[in-house]
């Protein structure tokens, strides 16, 4: 008789599947039904759209992660912390770097605001979109590559368009940092929450995230409306991811650090009071 102990690598695979799929939707219907049990029960009546009637997206987000052997690159513990915070703000301007296997996640936790993806490959957005016509997605073009991060960090500021005072990215092309070609709507838009999680940042040709960092940084600090923008960075395990947020997320509006995220809170620079003159960004 063959031992049952061959079976043992699928049963862990199945156990494993099930329990991401139970997080998933844990997240899901607690975006629809917020966090009191009594509303499975009751009839209650909620203003807050966070916690309103489940909209198409939501449903097939939860059929998606439900029946997916795919799963989101952050963990559990990684994406409660934006979670937890897009249930405070939400519904609101969520700008994503990064398009995958979680973009359709973070589009129902903010199914009646707004989110952008921002993808360097033409192709991977293609396939996504294919599948998930709902999340809106543009490609990003980028000018600088992982190998040229010390340089770019010694020389940035001796470039003067690069400096805080300037702030601005839309056609700063002097400034290696700055995204200067993206969509207008981007640069229109005011972003309650910025993820960065791409592009690529892990071998010499790829793009780096030097880009999105500065360029996310600026975007907060020209901030008009009340309010913080919340950033969120991740891979800070990298030495490049944590070297640029320090640099320019700074370390003293940094109010979460869990696994491998950063989260920061940046006020708009017209409230920043004291400091380095402007020099500097932290």
């Amino acid at each position: 008789m063959k031992s049952n102990n061959t079976n043992l690598p699928e049963r862990k695979l199945f156990i494993a599947l099930s329990s991401i799929a139970f997080i998933a939707g844990t997240f899901l219907l607690l975006t629809i039904t917020g966090t009191d049990t009594s509303k499975f029960f009751c009839n209650n009546s909620n203003p807050n759209p966070f916690h309103s009637n489940p909209s198409p997206i939501q449903l097939k987000s939860i059929l998606h992660y439900a029946t997916s052997r795919i799963v989101p690159q952050q963990s559990f513990s990684e994406i409660s912390v934006s979670f937890d915070v897009l249930r405070t703000i939400s519904p609101c301007n969520f700008l994503v770097f990064g398009l995958g296997h979680d973009s359709l996640m973070w589009a129902s936790f903010n199914a009646n605001g707004k989110t952008l993806f921002l993808e360097e490959d033409p192709t991977w957005v293609k396939m996504v979109v294919k599948d998930a016509p709902e999340l809106k997605a543009e490609v990003v073009k980028y000018r600088t590559k992982l190998m040229e991060a010390d340089e770019l960090m010694k020389t940035y500021r001796s470039e003067p368009e690069c400096s805080p005072a300037k702030s601005y990215i839309k056609g700063n092309t002097q400034c290696r940092l700055a995204l200067t070609t993206l969509p207008d709507e981007v640069y229109d838009t005011e972003w309650d929450m910025i993820m960065i999680d791409a592009p690529r940042g892990y071998f010499a040709e790829a793009p780096g995230r030097m880009a999105a960092i500065y360029s996310a940084t600026v975007m907060a600090r020209n901030r008009k409306k009340p309010g913080v923008t919340h950033v969120f960075l991740h891979d800070v395990n990298r030495k490049v991811e944590r070297e640029y947020a320090n640099e320019f997320l700074c370390q003293k509006y940094r109010k979460h650090s869990v696994g491998r995220l950063w989260h920061f809170e940046i006020p708009p620079a017209n409230n920043v009071t004291g400091g380095n003159d402007g020099g500097w960004f932290c």
